[in-house]
């Protein structure tokens, strides 16, 4: 009896948890520094606090950030504030966003729009960001604030580009990537450059064009996660994007290649002030058949590559390896 082929090993993604293994001790520290950030007298915003404790994210940004300060085995106190600054701007940034979409949920739990008000939302946004930008006063440092200020400066026009956006199948490529560098890319770029400047600063170019590759190919997988993941997964309904009549990289994709009516069926959508589940795993299976999906999955890991070219002069380091494992986490995630 003959031995078949042995069996083809297929690479596992890396694990955050791993990932994050050099820098747990100091991660671990963040939430509480967030808090104490934040705190606040105002009993509606302590209940804001409270519920944003429990939508804690996985603190992807923070971990670029700290392990960008230790790439020389020297990282400086403030990269722990550092790390909790950046992540109360992504929150500040979640908030505003929920309440501009209307959003219900965030990785199935209410979002604060839902469980509070639209206002309270707005409110609540603006305390998270003039808390962090307080906290970044306090350091007295003008390079962290020149990075973090021009971060949140990118990702408030990212959004009014977007909201002034009125014909949703005339969203060019083009314009996707701009939104993708604003919104997403410039606040990643901004952590790892700023984690160079907490420990590492003669890394702090080449980290802050890891940082934003990173953050390019990292929205490009999300996107692509709306159209292959089911709910359990991802914790927001698949086809969420196409819920709001958003247009991301896989559809604007496959828009090309589309019939006549695989084109009607998608613009048969947009018009539908709420689409119908039928309508959206229609969509779906369009953009798949188009190509959309391995166009948008090629040019993730095509921003995957150059984020690991920056890496090129960096010495061999722990953080270093984790950083390029990172990549790898961002493009084969499933949540």
């Amino acid at each position: 009896m003959t031995s078949g082929p042995p069996p083809v090993r297929v690479p596992v993604a890396p694990a955050l948890l791993d990932i994050q293994a050099s820098v747990r001790a100091r991660l671990d520290l963040v939430p509480d520094e967030m808090w104490r950030i934040v705190r606040a007298d105002a009993p509606i915003m302590e209940g804001v606090n409270q519920h944003l404790t429990g939508m804690k994210g996985k603190m992807f940004r923070p971990t670029v950030l700290l392990l960008a300060s230790q790439l020389e085995g020297t990282p400086d106190a403030r990269g722990v504030r550092m790390a909790a600054i950046t992540e109360l701007v992504h929150l500040a940034s979640v908030v505003h966003d929920d309440s501009v979409d209307h959003s219900p949920l965030r990785r199935g739990m209410p979002t604060i729009n839902a469980l509070f008000s639209h206002q309270v939302a707005v409110i609540a946004g603006d305390y998270l960001y003039s808390r962090a930008l307080a906290e970044l006063v306090a350091l007295g440092d003008l390079e962290l604030l020149r990075v973090m200020l021009g971060a949140s400066n990118d990702m408030t026009l990212g959004e009014l580009r977007q909201l002034a956006s009125y014909d949703a199948l005339e969203f060019s490529e083009q314009d996707y990537w701009m939104l993708v560098q604003a919104k997403t890319a410039s606040l990643l770029g901004a952590a790892a450059e700023a984690g160079a400047l907490c420990g590492a600063p003669r890394f702090r170019a080449p980290m802050a064009r890891f940082g934003t590759l990173l953050g390019m190919a990292f929205q490009v997988a999300d996107d692509l996660l709306d159209y292959t993941e089911t709910e359990s997964v991802t914790g927001k309904p698949s086809g969420n994007d196409l819920k709001e009549h958003k247009v991301t990289l896989p559809l604007i994709a496959s828009l090309p290649g589309m019939s006549r009516a695989q084109r009607a069926a998608v613009e048969a959508l947009f018009a539908a002030p709420v689409p119908t589940d039928q309508q959206i795993a229609e969509v779906v299976a369009i953009v798949h058949e188009c190509g959309g999906i391995e166009v948008a999955r090629r040019k993730g890991e095509e921003f995957a590559a150059e984020a690991e070219s920056a890496l090129v002069g960096v010495p061999a380091s722990e953080a270093r390896h984790a950083l390029i494992d990172a990549l790898g986490y961002v493009m084969d995630r499933r949540s």
